[in-house]
């Protein structure tokens, strides 16, 4: 079984993964963007169960960061944890994603993850 780590910049918060993602995406949406300040989000998909953090969070449209350096961390439901892959321990990572959202935003230049699901908009289940 897996287990990743994972901290904010200034090392306040920090987080363990236990096993393997449900899944891993990429999107280019305006609201990631704009939330990560890039061109697009990297984040993984864990079941509750398999997250655990520690330090104090703060929140903004239930998305979590660090209120003393502002790293942006993780968003958590009763069933899932979406992480900010950007803030595991170790990088380079074996994390590959499976799918990418909001294509319709993505960079010109930014070339589609091969192997990776395509979607326009969101990922649609079913």
């Amino acid at each position: 079984m897996a287990r990743l780590k994972g901290s904010c910049r200034c090392g306040r918060i920090t987080y363990s993964l236990e096993g393997e993602p449900t899944r891993i995406g990429i999107c280019h949406c305006t609201d990631c963007r704009q939330e990560s300040g890039s061109a697009f989000t990297f984040f993984g998909v864990w079941p509750a169960s398999s997250f655990s953090t520690s330090g104090e969070t703060d929140v903004h449209n239930g998305r979590r960061f660090c209120p003393t350096c502002g790293s942006r961390m993780f968003a958590c439901t009763d069933d899932e944890a979406e992480i900010k892959l950007g803030t595991l321990t170790d990088a380079p990572t074996a994390l590959v994603p499976t799918y990418e959202l909001w294509v319709k935003r993505r960079e010109k230049w930014l070339s589609p993850v091969e192997g990776a699901d395509q979607y326009v908009e969101d990922r649609r289940s079913g």
